[in-house]
């Protein structure tokens, strides 16, 4: 017998295959007759269906299914409608779930065959197989808890979401792109006025804040001397470039094209300022979200690393083989397609470290660099509290390891390095587990504060104040009622209440209150 587990929105669905034998062999037909109901229910027969109690009942057994893990409603609902003693085997969609079942429950599952095209026969069909189920209701089933999942998946801590970083290093790299690109663009232009100043101002940025201080090379004297010198920090430069405007050989240009040209360095000269908050921003991003990956690769190029992977959950998933080449794909399947060598590295071939190690060891430094970066990404994606301890340790290991390239010193143990990394992150753990119980109790004692403020009592309607203690007598609890009056005695009432408080004694009886007349029909 050959029985199908279904996993609706609606709840729990187990069917019975009438021709269990048949099916294996004629996988076709039953492609064919999945997509008419007449034809389908003589493939299958509903045998039980447990609805779910509630929405979050729902979304508790769709987290175990998504898990692989056995739900205990799911459990209940297969030994209540199988039993053990039977010869038979359960069809799953999911061969985690089914590995789990069988585990559990010593049912025997699978996933071959037809019963892939059953299940999808099944979920087309299913508020036609159920009775009572409508298509309106299957809908809502359907959206409430995609909704309901969706959100669970979505939650995340705010301070640690790697998306900034992607968007942040692709902006940064356009950024680089169009500034390099308005750079060349305003040089070109600016040199048909004063095409010296190209070769004295090789910097780019430098080279637009010049170009938008001088405009016209004409007007350029000794009174703007100090501004270029406070722009290029050189005064060398700035008396060559004001020796090199009395003499230029550039042509004469229009205001129109000299107030273009100056909106244009201006732009440039905001598109740098703009690139290095930027960059700033990345820096404590990553402090946030990666701090070791940032401090064994830098922050520009653990960011690449995150961006190119998709996420840093992806990142730490990779082995540190893929890490080595991430960003080489194309040269990886080119060499692979012409049996040809392989690349030695791709993203990481920015980090200092290879640039800083010989030819010879390059790809030995490049494989022991992109294990620290994958066990760097690991901790930064896994850990409970965020520090850089162990990514200042590994950096150390790299830098000890091309000094053993050159000199030939033993480099210390891994082990030895990853013992002191872990007692200095197990201490700076405590450390700022202090932290936080002040923080804590600063900021419940400033709500329990709040709250006392709240709780004084304060004036009432009519603005009386509360008696406070004069000459050692304690002050009363009790208030003293005041009959309402108008809004211009309020004044004299207060004056006269505060002159004569010696005059009432706190143990006076209240004054009676005023009997309420009897409305007569």
């Amino acid at each position: 017998m050959l029985y199908i587990l279904f996993e609706h929105a609606a709840g729990y669905a187990l069917f019975l295959s009438t021709q269990s034998e048949e099916i294996g062999a004629q996988q076709q037909e039953v492609q064919q007759a999945m997509l008419q109901l007449s034809s389908f229910l003589q493939l299958v027969k509903l045998e039980g269906f447990s609805p779910f109690k509630s929405g979050t009942n729902a979304l508790e057994n769709m987290n175990c299914i998504s898990e692989g893990l056995l739900h205990e409603d799911l459990k209940n609902f297969l030994e209540v409608n199988l039993s053990k003693e039977a010869d038979f085997t359960l069809g799953v969609s999911d061969n985690k779930l089914g590995a789990t079942i069988q585990e559990t429950l010593g049912f025997q599952c699978s996933t071959l065959g037809a019963i892939s095209d059953l299940i999808r026969g099944i979920r087309l069909h299913f508020h036609q197989l159920v009775e009572g189920l409508t298509k309106l209701a299957q809908d809502k089933a359907q959206l409430g808890l995609g909704h309901s999942y969706s959100r669970a998946k979505v939650k995340f801590n705010v301070n640690r979401v790697d998306n900034m970083v992607i968007q942040s290093i692709s902006l940064l790299d356009q950024l680089d792109k169009d500034i390099n690109t308005f750079s060349m663009r305003i040089r070109e232009w600016y040199s048909y006025h004063f095409p010296e100043l190209y070769k004295i101002v090789p910097d780019n940025y430098l080279y637009a804040r010049v170009t938008n201080f001088i405009r016209s090379r004409d007007e350029l004297s000794e009174e703007k001397l100090e501004g270029i010198t406070a722009i290029l920090s050189d005064p060398e430069k700035a008396k060559a470039i004001l020796q090199a405007s009395k003499s230029s050989i550039g042509m004469e240009i229009s205001e129109i094209d000299l107030l273009n040209i100056e909106i244009f360095a201006a732009r440039v000269v905001a598109l740098a300022e703009y690139r290095e908050t930027l960059h700033q921003y990345l820096r404590s991003k990553m402090d946030q979200i990666a701090p070791n990956l940032a401090a064994l690769v830098g922050e520009i190029v653990g960011a690449r690393l995150i961006s190119h992977a998709g996420s840093l959950t992806n990142l730490a998933k990779y082995p540190a083989s893929t890490v080595q080449i991430l960003g080489a794909e194309k040269a990886l399947f080119r060499a692979l397609k012409t049996h040809g060598n392989t690349p030695k590295y791709g993203l990481i071939f920015n980090s200092s470290f290879i640039g800083k190690a010989p030819k010879k060891h390059k790809g030995k430094i490049s494989r022991f660099l992109a294990n620290k970066c994958s066990l760097a990404s690991r901790i930064d994606c896994f850990a409970e509290h965020s520090t850089k301890i162990f990514g200042e340790k590994m950096c150390e290991q790299v830098e000890e390891r091309l000094q053993f390239f050159e000199t030939g010193v033993a480099t210390r143990k891994n082990e030895d390095v990853m013992r002191e990394a872990v007692d200095e992150y197990n201490t700076s753990v405590k450390l700022m587990t202090k932290q936080q119980k002040k923080k804590n109790k600063k900021k419940e004692k400033k709500e329990k504060e709040a709250l006392e403020k709240e709780a004084i009592i304060e004036p009432d309607k009519d603005g009386i104040d509360q008696i406070e203690k004069q000459n050692g007598v304690e002050e009363s609890t009790e208030v003293i009622p005041v009959p309402k009056k108008k809004s211009k005695k309020k004044r004299s009432q207060i004056e006269m209440l505060t002159e004569g408080m010696e005059k009432y004694k706190f143990d006076s009886p209240e004054t009676p209150k005023r009997k309420k007349k009897l409305r007569t029909t």
